[in-house]
């Protein structure tokens, strides 16, 4: 195992600080890579940070993951969280821990967030608390609570 914890982000996500700010906040994603790099120093870990649009992706890069022996996964499917049985096949058929991480909180919006496949297959669950929802979910990593 190595002390890496890959970041992956779905759909969208090139778009943080445009799209949606009401929803998503005006932080971008790279301010959040950003700041997550220099949390994962604090911490003695690395981040792999990534974002594709495109599913099959996000699968061969959870894969990636696993064959490199990544610490964990933060996982922003997007869009992919509430469709994507195959992220749900991915996550149960590796052993690195995925933590599902979401801006904002999907069970306060429209009733088709409110089910989540990369929830059913995840060690846990960070959502709801803007760009900190992605350094709460590094930290729990950190703790050893996954």
């Amino acid at each position: 195992m190595t002390d890496t914890v890959y970041v992956l982000n779905g759909p969208n996500l090139n778009l943080l600080g445009l799209r949606e700010p009401e929803i998503y906040g005006s932080t971008t994603l790279d301010e959040i890579a950003g700041m997550l790099e220099d949390r994962a120093r604090e911490l003695g870990l690395a981040i792999d940070m990534r974002q594709t649009n495109h599913e099959g992706m996000l699968v061969d890069w959870l894969h990636e993951a696993q064959a490199h022996g990544a610490r964990a996964i933060l996982l922003n499917a997007a869009a992919y969280t509430h469709t994507s049985i195959a992220l749900l096949d991915a996550i149960k058929a590796i052993t690195i821990p995925v933590i599902e991480v979401h801006l904002s909180d999907p069970k306060t919006r429209e009733d088709f967030r409110h089910l989540s496949y990369v929830g059913m297959a995840a060690a846990a669950t960070v959502e709801g608390h803007g760009s900190d929802s992605y350094r709460m979910a590094l930290e729990k990593v950190a703790a050893g609570e996954v």
